[in-house]
């Protein structure tokens, strides 16, 4: 019997910087460890694909500005 029950442990993504758990894939971009494990954008339409790819081009640009400011 379960007296609580314990959050679970996240970490964030390196490359969307999304919230996920460890050890998993990433549900947002589908990379584990720097390397991509599943195409997250062959399962969306055209619509929601584009939508996806302008998204994580701007997350990629304001990482690549963090890196060179240090």
């Amino acid at each position: 019997m379960h007296l609580f029950l314990e959050k679970p442990n996240l970490g964030t993504c390196s490359k969307c910087g999304k919230p996920v758990r460890t050890h998993m894939v990433c549900p947002a971009c589908g990379f584990y460890k720097g390397k991509e494990v599943v195409n997250v954008l062959s399962k969306l339409d055209r619509r929601q694909r584009r939508a996806k790819e302008l998204e994580m081009a701007q997350h990629a640009a304001e990482s690549d500005k963090e890196k060179t400011s240090k």
